[in-house]
């Protein structure tokens, strides 16, 4: 007996071509991130992501210290911290919110040594008011006074409500700062990506990223001896933002 062998018939469904489901392009674009979390351990995954976010920090505060619409080189002088969050997502229609994780780094010697090792931030929390669409944006905050710090110490803080916050100056000096600004313990800048209208910083809440922290430094750090007497070394991943801030200002200027 013969095998029996079907043939497709011209006109037949079986015949018919069917298109086939390709792979959106969302998905090619994972694909690297994919392979490498599944070739390294979690640990080292960790800490390439922690790099990263340190080289988007310096690359952010590079961009905001040059042009003509830059960070007052005076008030950074002045400033005894220095925070970098960069592409901080918010979205909203009528209430909104914002997430982002970025870095902190503070002059030692109570503010009259060179600059610290960094200290591994995220912020969140919701914000009320005329807001619509979504926005990605880059926020750099400089804390000014001793009771700035004092709010950095803790494992978090709300802008606005523990430590007064105020939109920083623009330009080659900050001379023309209202009283507000002067008396600020932190001054804020941000460089936006998307639509947003009715940004507001105050509501925002400053936490301290321990996770981060713990991938950074392998261990749980101590808050107060990092950021006020720089006790740990500085990571090789975060030289290259403490390098930019010791070109920039590497002295505080009094007042």
């Amino acid at each position: 007996m013969k095998a029996l062998t079907l043939a497709a018939i011209p006109g037949d469904h079986m015949s018919m071509s069917r298109p086939v489901n390709r792979p959106s392009p969302a998905v090619w674009y994972a694909i690297p991130a994919l392979v490498l979390a599944a070739a390294l351990p979690p640990p080292a995954f960790a800490q390439v992501k922690e790099t990263r976010r340190l080289a988007a920090c310096r690359t952010v505060l590079e961009e905001l210290l040059g042009g003509e619409e830059r960070i007052p080189r005076d008030l950074l002088d002045k400033a005894e911290c220095v925070a970098v969050v960069p592409s901080a997502k918010k979205f909203a229609l009528g209430v909104g919110g914002r997430w982002g994780k970025g870095a902190i780094v503070c002059r030692t010697q109570g503010g009259e040594g060179s600059w610290g090792p960094p200290l591994m931030i995220s912020l969140g929390g919701g914000s009320l008011g005329l807001q619509v669409g979504g926005l990605a944006a880059d926020y750099v905050f400089l804390v000014m006074n001793a009771k700035g710090i004092d709010s950095l110490l803790r494992s978090q803080f709300t802008l606005g409500g523990d430590a007064t916050v105020a939109a920083g100056p623009v330009g080659r000096t900050g001379s023309a700062s209202t009283d507000l600004r002067l008396n600020a313990e932190i001054l804020s800048y941000s460089r936006t990506r998307g639509l947003f209208v009715g940004l507001s910083l105050e509501g925002a809440v400053v936490k301290q990223d321990r996770d981060g922290n713990e991938n950074v430094y392998g261990e749980r750090v101590d808050v107060k001896e990092l950021l006020l007497h720089g006790a740990y070394p500085v990571p090789a991943a975060a030289r290259g933002l403490e390098d930019l801030l010791a070109t920039s200002s590497p002295r505080r200027a009094p007042g």
